[in-house]
This record gives structure tokens, C-alpha cells and sequence, in this order.
């Protein structure tokens, strides 16, 4: 059974297309991955999928409710973490979850069960505003909120941007057991190596789904042969590479650069002496498995051409 139906959704802001016919279904139970850079379209699809904004085409249901003829069913089925910290800033930790439980009728007891793996780490500052709490504090806060009310399906819109790596790993511990409770989790993130934390991912880029699948899927379809390259001049690398004639492409990756062959005839020692032959030194040359990051740099080459 599918939680979530997205047929040719497309969204039109004057002359910006944000999004373009977008498919998609999310499964109930799923942990859901939507990856792509800021201003791919994620915050734009969530906004019509919560029912806080309507699509310009096409049709959306979120666990059987159609999210321009039922918005209310669906904010009460949904728990909604957006992309900004959004609590009352003045209110205290407690103040705050205790007033998104009653805007349900209910009170923090009735689902504690819920989020008590979650608010055991924010309850030593319960009286604190929220306002004064640390990013991954806030986080958490934000997340017991959109819980509070037991959701059937939550939305979290990069809800670890700007959070650091300890806060994140915890945070995404906390959602798979989430999962486990039976809660339909749809997520976006900019960030690649969050990718294969979700059971299927969605790879969008301005406005457009490039590709559906599970991580491990997406990482197999990449073909090229995949080098990591180093020398003492970056830029000059890069540019010298992307002038070789067996490059499928090219793209800094930190300090190094990743090279996509276009056949498996071409070996380390061929692109070193081509690189030699440059007045490059100190190279380091290492074959390399693909990562998401890579599958999505080729699939926006791909869409390009």
C-alpha cells in the first residue's frame, strides 16, 4: 500500500518553474528520501504535499486524502517539521510541546510512548526557551512537536542542515526507530552521505526527478570506470582532465577530483603520464567506487546533454 501519490505535480512561480511533472509513491512504513541541492524544488513539493501550498497541475494524496479537497484530514494525520526552526522562541521547551499537543486536543501524556526516546535528551532543559537552545537541541525539540499528536505520516524538511555530525548521527537513529513504530517518513536533505540512511531515494535537481530507486540500486547503475585523482595544483587538474580525451567527466570532490572514464581501457599509468606530460606533480591515483554523489553528478550530465 502506497502512503503517498504523486501524479504530474508541477508548480509554476510566474516565470519560474519550480517543479516539473513529478512522480511519485512512497510506501507505507517507508523511509523516504528526497536529495538535491538547496532550490532543487523539496520544500516546494513538501509545501503542497502538508497542504500549505497548491499545485499549479496535477494531483497529490497523502494517505488516501487528496491534498487540495482534504487538507484538514491531512494535518491531522500529518506531523510537519519544516526546513526553519519554527517553534515560539519565547515559550519554554515544555510550553511549546504541551501547546502543539493541545492544538490536537490531546496532552504530552496521552503519546509520550512516542517521543520519550526523543525527549529524554531536551528534558534536562525543559524550562529553557526555545529560542536559547543549541541547533541540535532544537532539532530534537522540533521533532518531538511534529510527533506529539502521533502522525501517520511525517515530513521532515532538511531537518539536519546546519547540525552537527554527532546531532545528525543521533537524529537519524531516532527516525529509524521511528520506522519501526509503523510512521511513514518522507525526508529531504542536501547532504549525499545521508542518502543511504533511506530505504529508496529520490535524486531531484531543479524541479525534476532524475531518478527513483533504492542507494544501493542508484550506486550500481553508475558504469564508468571511477578514479580519485590528487596532485599539488587542484584547479590546473581539473582543467587539464577535463581536456583528456577519455574523460567521461570530471568534478572536485574536496581536495581531489573524480574522473569518470568512458572506457575500461584506460588505465592509472595512461592518465599519469597524460598528467606528467603536463608538468604535474606528486599525482595520486586511486580507482574508486561511485557514491551518490557521483550518480547524481552523472545523472545531471545526462539530463544536460
Amino acid at each position: 500500500m502506497n502512503t503517498i501519490e504523486i501524479k504530474k505535480i508541477s508548480k509554476v512561480f510566474g516565470s519560474k518553474t519550480a517543479l516539473n511533472n513529478i512522480n511519485m509513491s512512497i510506501k507505507q512504513g517507508e523511509l523516504f528520501g528526497l536529495i538535491g541541492a538547496d532550490g532543487a524544488g523539496k520544500s516546494t513539493l513538501f509545501d503542497i504535499l502538508v497542504t500549505l501550498s497548491a499545485a499549479t497541475s496535477g494531483s497529490a494524496s497523502v494517505h488516501g486524502f487528496d491534498v487540495e479537497k482534504d487538507a484538514k484530514n491531512i494535518r491531522r494525520i500529518v506531523g510537519y517539521m519544516p526546513g526553519r526552526f519554527s517553534l515560539y522562541q519565547d515559550l519554554t521547551v515544555y510550553e511549546n510541546l504541551n501547546f502543539f499537543a493541545s492544538i490536537f486536543g490531546g496532552t504530552i501524556e496521552d503519546n509520550y510512548h512516542l517521543i520519550k526516546d526523543i525527549y529524554e535528551h531536551i528534558a534536562p532543559f525543559k524550562e529553557r526557551p526555545a529560542g536559547k537552545l543549541s541547533g541540535g537541541m532544537k532539532q530534537k525539540l522540533a521533532l518531538c512537536c511534529a510527533l506529539v499528536h502521533q502522525p501517520k505520516v511525517l515530513f521532515l524538511d532538511e531537518p539536519t542542515t546546519g547540525v552537527d555530525p554527532v546531532s545528525r548521527k543521533e537524529f537519524w537513529g531516532m527516525l529509524k526507530r521511528l520506522q519501526e513504530k509503523g510512521i511513514t517518513i518522507l525526508v529531504s536533505t542536501p547532504y549525499m552521505d545521508e542518502a543511504v540512511l533511506c530505504e529508496r531515494i529520490a535524486l531531484i535537481q531543479e524541479g525534476e526527478i532524475m531518478a527513483i530507486d533504492t542507494p544501493v540500486a542508484i550506486i550500481k547503475s553508475f558504469t564508468h570506470p571511477l578514479y580519485s585523482v590528487k596532485s599539488k595544483k587542484l584547479y590546473q587538474l581539473l582543467k587539464d582532465l577535463r581536456n583528456f580525451k577519455e574523460t567521461y567527466s570530471c568534478y572536485a570532490f574536496g581536495q581531489t577530483v573524480h574522473l569518470a572514464l568512458k572506457n575500461q581501457d584506460t588505465t592509472a599509468i595512461i592518465i599519469q603520464d597524460y598528467l606528467h606530460g603536463l608538468g604535474h606533480e606528486n599525482i595520486e591515483i586511486k580507482s574508486i567506487d561511485a557514491g551518490i554523489e557521483d550518480c547524481f553528478m552523472e545523472l545531471m550530465k545526462k539530463t544536460a546533454e
